[in-house]
Parts: structure tokens; sequence; C-alpha cells
């Protein structure tokens, strides 16, 4: 059997990883400026998360959501207190397009509409509603297209409210930054204007920090910065440092009934041990206020680039915007320099989103490289 050949693939295996490096099969190490898609937020291997995940499949690893699991809730009350939303609820998941997946269907419940509103380069996720609200045409099948969704730019709020003013939109979903859209973002004036409308309206806000979240952006959630509060936020990656786990916290507004939602590996005891880990490294290593600190070093270091035309984004989700497409700078890096980088729809952007771990001599080597290579291309 082969595999379903979906992937253009970097030739490249890792077999082992530690903190921001990862090791091919050639004994050759990466710098990991990447993150696999910025899922890695304590870096690789932490011993601390490794131990966890061993105590818990030593003791339980996995059993279904018909019994109580305190893990779950522990983990709530951890998430709580570090995310500064202590009366929302949590469901737990297994991935970030089921997370928005349910945020949806929360709000179509509590509306009872079914448009939504999304925005222009937008990227959700894969599956059927999630991919129907993701600014993509090639990954939207006829199966998904049925589900009614509006695309709008970002930053124009007379646009939302005339389309809000048509009564039949459930939810407006925006990213606190966008990932694979290429590191785009609202302003405050417009995630305001957006909260302020979607209570006029009773339409749910919804949030996606499923890339911006978890401390990724310098705050523990992008939406932060323009202090507001969603009445749905959905979150994964950074959430399990690649262990498979995602949710959603819920505005108490919006009640929970037995048969709602479900999931049968959600939150398992393996998925809550990791998630609680991964908060206790970030709350005991301060890797937020780390995270500040690396992107004004990040910056910084930028300027001495004049390739570079504009850096996008926020904390250690950054982008760096060139005057070229950079396919073949991504390459030379990887395969030359052995640094993993990212790209975006912006063809023209280098996507950074190294652990929260990382240091200063790090991106020092980063910056050397990337002038090496320009200089080699010019």
């Amino acid at each position: 059997m082969n595999l379903f050949n979906v992937y253009q693939l970097y030739d490249v295996t890792p077999v082992k990883a530690n903190d921001i490096f990862v090791t091919d099969e050639n004994n050759i190490t990466f710098l990991d400026f990447y993150g696999g898609h910025g899922v890695i937020s304590i870096g690789h291997g932490h011993p601390y998360y490794i131990s966890k995940l061993k105590e818990q499949i030593d003791a339980l690893g996995f059993y279904s959501n018909a019994v109580k699991n305190p893990l779950q809730n522990k983990l709530a009350e951890k998430l709580a207190k570090i995310s500064g939303y202590p009366d929302y609820n949590l469901f737990l998941c297994n991935s970030g397009a089921e997370a928005n997946e349910n945020a949806l269907k929360l709000a179509s419940f509590y509306t009872d509409k079914k448009r939504v509103i999304a925005f222009r380069n937008s990227f959700h996720g894969r599956t059927s509603a999630a991919v129907s609200i993701t600014d993509n045409p090639k990954i939207i099948a006829p199966i998904n297209s049925c589900n009614p969704v509006t695309f709008l730019p970002l930053n124009d709020i007379d646009l939302v409210k005339n389309e809000l003013d048509k009564g039949d939109v459930c939810a407006v979903i925006i990213e606190g930054i966008q990932g694979v859209g290429g590191l785009d973002e609202g302003t405050t004036v417009f995630f305001q204007g957006l909260e302020k409308l979607c209570k006029k309206y009773q339409v749910i806000l919804i949030l996606d920090e499923i890339q911006s979240g978890y401390g990724r952006s310098g705050k523990f959630f992008a939406h932060q910065y323009h202090q507001i509060q969603p009445d749905i936020i959905s979150i994964a990656k950074g959430m399990g440092n690649g262990f498979p786990v995602g949710g959603i916290l819920i505005s108490p507004k919006l009640k929970a009934s037995y048969g709602m939602l479900g999931t049968t590996f959600g939150g398992n005891h393996l998925a809550s041990a990791a998630s609680i880990a991964v908060l206790d490294i970030i709350e005991k290593e301060e890797l937020i206020k780390h995270t500040q600190e690396m992107s004004t070093y990040f910056i910084e270091r930028s300027k001495t680039i004049s390739q570079i035309k504009n850096v996008k984004g926020r904390g250690l989700m950054l982008g760096l915007e060139f005057d070229f497409e950079i396919s073949t700078l991504r390459k030379e890096l990887i395969y030359n320099k052995h640094i993993f980088t990212g790209g975006a729809n912006n063809k023209k952007l280098l996507r950074i989103l190294p652990p929260l771990t990382v240091q200063k001599k790090h991106i020092d080597v980063f910056f050397e490289s990337l002038k090496e290579i320009l200089f080699d291309i010019d």
C-alpha cells in the first residue's frame, strides 16, 4: 500500500529532536524556526513534559468521556488562570479544525442561524464547516461549498455591519493573527468594532487562536492586545506541544446540554496530561515574557538586512516579507544552512514560528545564515 500523495515533501527525515533542534537520519542537525506549523511551544523533548506523559501512560493512557476524568478539570482550572478567562467553560477535542467545527456548531445552536462571516486569506481548518470558511477555493470540495459563508476584507467594519443587518448570520470568525494567510491582522478599532456589533446583533464572535494562542503572540491570546472578549476561543497547535489536542473556551452565556457536542478521543488522559505539562512549563519558565523579549531582538536584527521590506506579526509569530518569492530561499535555508522556516499564501513571505524557548544565539545564527544566502542570490 502507498501513501495518498497529498504533501509536497522536503527531502529530510527527522528522527530525534531536542529543544529548538531537529536531527535527521543522516545525523544532520537543523535549527527549527518553524516548530512544525507552530505546534512546538515549549521546545522539543522537554524533560518535564516527557516525564508527565510517561507517568500518565504508566497509569492510564485512555478511557472515554463516559467516565470522570479529573485531569480535564485540572486542565480547565489551570487554563482559566493563565489565560484570563476564569468564567468560561472548556470543551476538549483533537485538533484545530475540530475546535472550529464545534465553535461554529455552538454558534448555530445558539442563534438558530447558519451564515458565517469570515475574512479574506483566512484559514480555519480542513474539515467540513471549517474548510468552508477558509478562503481557499482549491481545498473546498463541492460537498463543503453548501455552507453559507461571506468573506470580507479585514478592517472594513462597515461591510461587516451591512452583512449583519441582513439578520441571518450566526457567527463572525476571525484569527487573532492570520497564519497561512500571511500574518495580517485586524486593527484594535476593527476588533473592538466586531465585538460591539456581535453583541448588538446577538451574533457569536469566534476568535481562532489555534496558531496565535498559547503565548506565541507575546500575550496568551493575540486578541488580548485589543482588549476584547470573544464568545468562543478555539485553541490547538501549541496546546499539546505535538500531542494532538484542541479545544474551545466558551462564554457562560452559551449553555451546555447532554449530547450537544461529543468526541471519542478529545481530552483523553494522555492529551490532558500533555496539555497540563505545557501550561506548567509556560508558567514556570515565563515563556510569554521570554517571547516578548525574543520578538524585540528578532525584529531589531531584521533591520540589518536591506532585502527585508516588512516584518509582520507579533511575538514569535512573525513574517519576513521580501520583494521576491521566497521558495528558493526556503530551500537554501533547509538544505544549505539546515534551518526550517515556513511559507504562506503570500509567496514573498517567510514565516517564522520557532519554539518559544528560542534564544538570542539561535536568532543570530538564523540572521547570519540569511545574510549569506541573500548575498549569494544577489
